[in-house]
């Protein structure tokens, strides 16, 4: 990040309020200041009316710390920075903002989820105002002065977003904050309105980001990090779902990629390996620091960690008792399993509430001259103030195994985690059995820079890009095994683009831990694992991050492959392909392309409202794809390239197929781009309409009559009664469609047995006679049955036709 060291406002200058780009980045700003009598109270909100008094009740008491965690000092200002998480309310649909439910994609993917449909239905509830969080990103300030009751005053400046972009909302909080102070509400006007005319965010990329004379350079986090509920509109591909190792340290791969995981957790160094198994398999953890800033950075340092793998444990950075989620917290019993949550608390008072929580870490260090006291070392592991000393594997062994270390890790595991309310220390108290070894090289490799301030951020940042790059390359290790899951498989040579690609493999947790035990975790994880290596993968199956993420990435995978398959489809060369086809091919290849046409229209949106092979609905398609711009061109090619493709096949099929699929009225449309009946030269047509209000009957009758007389049809076959040419299809009117492929059959079979036209015309005439029961027909034009050709056809769900050649 880079910006001016001033920021001034000037209102000509200030561009105008985009509310709906606005709402890209930010919901709302607020203004809330701790009134003495009111208690949390917000003065400001802007742009104004979208939050409810719930939501504004829980940003409200979110967005100051805790009294047991606030500096004692008498200094006459205090800043302080940090971000808050909360569910919002199911019904909460105030202006612009709503919550969807995400449900859908809680479902387990099926073997033959290649369908376009369940990535429609992801991008659709992947909408900003559709999300179950939103993340508040606060600048504290807190005044003191002797002249105003209780000798001071509280205001807090918040940033409300469905997004979790701490490396964007951070720096604009420094930017902000301070400027509200000296300006007054009308610093949230003029950065809402330089907030609107950012661009789109942009998973995964650098982007630049005007505001006043200041520029943000920030690195958002890459799209398969972000949770499906954050409200965020992505696309998303293989190669951003497969991380890599990345020698600019720029390049994010995960949440909170900005986090300092080496000053937050230098105390707990060899405990890391631990920690990054709990967050793998989905444990509850509550972290307990000093001051909210602390507790902000243990939570998103944790959720770093797992990148790239997709955390979906709830996360709360700042937590308090007001939040109306801790009497649920609160009530549960001893035995009961505690949801998977990760709590960042100030307030020890939740030491003694959530006594079921199986693990507890305690991080940061106290404020000076603040009410807990502190030990004069960081931790029993941590290091010796006034000394340089590097943090090697071995010092750091010998501290954890000398009289003293072993003596004080002794006296916490009797004591408890209720000795922070005498005194703070940074430890751990879990009963996890870790897998994983704590990595000597890593550690080795790490520097501590002293008491210098300047030189230890400096250090630490090369030493957070030392311990990121190490847990994104055993987490990377971790999942590969899951990769044959996610394998795209392209069409060879010589096959048929147009036929439907193969399934993936379908997963069963026992077939994969099967697998997984024979061939064994790796070279790479087998030198940092325990022999029991494969109760941590039993465990993350059966954990809250894995089904998430595995339906996510074969979603992904399976838009990868049907890119591919599109790919191909449109560098076919169709006549190439037909010539090497049997005549039933052929008819399987018209089908395919037929299906390919209607999955472009769907894929478009352009169909949306209109009923598929209705002919009003192909001319909109038409016309609109005329009218498209630039981001519909690469659609509207394929659809001209499948249009080819399929008069190309319909020239190859024998007449009398191409007779019956002429009356067709949909397909007609598609091969000739008419909405008009195609009648043949010397074979005249007889329309029969049928009215749209028994259309109801007509499809209930026809989907019981339809088998009858197929039934009827095979057994006049069977006894030789129906030979000849004659070939049968039934369209039903609710979408049913018997015919082509099956149609092409009978025909084959029947061609080899001797003509009766008297029993084909009697069995026509019977059929009719059937319908004309059923229900009333108006005929169009009258006519004689001569030929054996009979269709029954719905043209939409206004109207039904039987079509009969005469």
């Amino acid at each position: 990040m880079s910006r001016s060291p001033s920021f001034s406002v000037k209102s000509e200058l200030s561009p105008k309020l985009d509310p709906e780009s606005l709402q890209q980045w930010v919901v709302a700003f607020c203004i809330i200041r701790f009134d003495l009598e009111q208690g949390q109270l917000i003065e400001e909100c802007y742009p104004p009316g979208c939050l409810t008094q719930e939501e504004e009740l829980e940003i409200a008491f979110s967005s100051f710390p805790d009294s047991v965690s606030q500096h004692q000092n008498r200094s006459s200002i205090h800043d302080c920075m940090f971000f808050f998480r909360f569910r919002r309310p199911e019904n909460s649909q105030t202006g612009n903002v709503s919550s969807t439910n995400t449900g859908a994609t809680d479902k387990e993917l099926s073997p033959k989820s290649a369908d376009r449909g369940f990535l429609r239905r992801l991008k659709s509830s992947n909408n900003v105002y559709g999300s179950r969080y939103m993340y508040g990103y606060v600048f504290n300030r807190e005044r003191h002065d002797e002249r105003l009751k209780r000798g001071g005053e509280q205001k807090s400046v918040v940033i409300l977003s469905h997004s979790p972009y701490s490396s964007v909302f951070k720096p604009l909080l420094q930017i902000m904050g301070p400027l509200y102070f000296d300006i007054g509400k009308k610093a949230l006007e003029h950065i809402a309105a330089y907030v609107s005319i950012w661009p789109a965010p942009v998973p995964g990329k650098l982007m630049e980001l005007p505001i006043g004379n200041a520029m943000l350079k920030v690195n958002l986090p890459p799209a398969h990090s972000l949770p499906l509920e954050s409200g965020i509109s992505f696309e998303e591909s293989p190669s951003s779902m497969a991380p890599f190792l990345p020698t600019n340290q720029s390049v994010p791969q995960g949440l909170f990629h900005d986090s300092d995981i080496f000053g937050t957790f230098r105390g707990l160094l060899l405990q890391l390996w631990v920690l990054w198994e709990l967050l793998i398999v989905g444990e509850p953890i509550l972290i307990i620091a000093p001051t909210p800033p602390q507790c902000c950075e243990a939570v998103a340092s944790l959720v770093s960690l797992v990148a790239p793998l997709l955390c979906s444990v709830d996360f709360r950075p700042y937590f308090t008792i007001h939040n109306p989620e801790f009497v649920n917290l609160n009530s549960l019993k001893e035995g009961d399993a505690f949801p998977p949550i990760i709590l960042g608390v100030t307030n020890l008072f939740f030491l003694k509430s959530l006594r079921n929580i199986p693990h507890i870490i305690s991080v940061g260090s106290p404020a000076p001259n603040s009410n807990r006291l502190a030990l004069s070392n960081r931790s029993s592991t941590g290091r010796i103030p006034g000394k340089s000393e590097g943090f090697g594997f071995q010092q750091l062994s010998l501290k954890k195994f000398s009289p003293s270390s072993l003596l004080n890790a002794v006296k916490l595991r009797r004591d408890g985690p209720l000795c922070l309310m005498t005194e703070h220390k940074e430890a751990i108290w879990s009963t996890y059995a870790a897998t994983t070894k704590p990595d000597t090289s890593i550690l080795n490799r790490l520097i501590d820079a002293g008491m210098s301030p300047r030189i230890e951020e400096s250090m630490s940042v090369v030493n957070n890009e030392i311990l990121r790059r190490h847990f994104l390359e055993l987490t990377t290790n971790f999942l590969a095994p899951f990769g044959p899951y996610f394998r795209t498989i392209t069409p060879s040579e010589g096959s048929s683009p147009f036929l439907d690609p193969p399934p993936f493999p379908p997963f069963s947790s026992d077939e994969f831990l099967s697998t997984l035990s024979a061939r064994g975790p790796g070279k790479f994880l087998s030198k940092r694992m325990t022999s029991n290596w494969l109760d941590l993968y039993r465990r993350f199956l059966k954990g809250p991050n894995f089904m998430p993420w595995f339906q996510r990435r074969r979603a992904v995978a399976e838009q990868e492959q049907h890119r591919l398959w599109r790919q191909a489809r449109m560098n076919a060369d169709i006549q190439q392909l037909i010539s090497k086809m049997s005549e039933l091919e052929i008819v399987d290849s018209f089908n395919a392309i037929e299906r390919h046409i209607i999955g472009e229209i769907q894929d478009t949106s352009l169909s949306q409202g209109l009923f598929l092979g209705n002919e009003a609905a192909i001319r909109v398609l038409q016309s609109q794809l005329q009218k498209s711009g630039k981001a519909s061109a690469d659609s509207t090619a394929a659809y001209q390239k499948l249009k080819g493709d399929l008069q190309a096949v319909f020239n190859v099929l024998p007449k009398d197929m191409q007779q019956l699929l002429l009356l067709n009225p949909e397909k007609a449309a598609h091969l000739q781009g008419s909405p008009e009946h195609t009648k043949l030269p010397g074979r005249p047509l007889i329309q029969v309409g049928v009215m749209s209000s028994i259309l109801p009957r007509f499809c209930s009758t026809m989907q019981f009559w339809a088998p009858v007389c197929l039934a009827a049809t095979k057994i006049l076959e069977a006894c030789g009664y129906l030979g000849g040419s004659a070939s049968w299809a039934i369209r039903l009117p609710c979408g049913e469609h018997l015919g082509g492929r099956q149609c092409l059959l009978w025909r084959q079979a029947v061609a080899k047995r001797g003509s009766h036209a008297p029993a084909k015309i009697a069995l026509s005439t019977a059929v009719l006679v059937l319908c004309s029961i059923m229900f009333p027909y108006s005929f169009a034009h009258g006519g004689r049955i001569t030929s054996a050709s009979f269709c029954v056809g719905a043209l939409s769900p206004f109207s039904s036709s039987c079509l009969l050649e005469s």
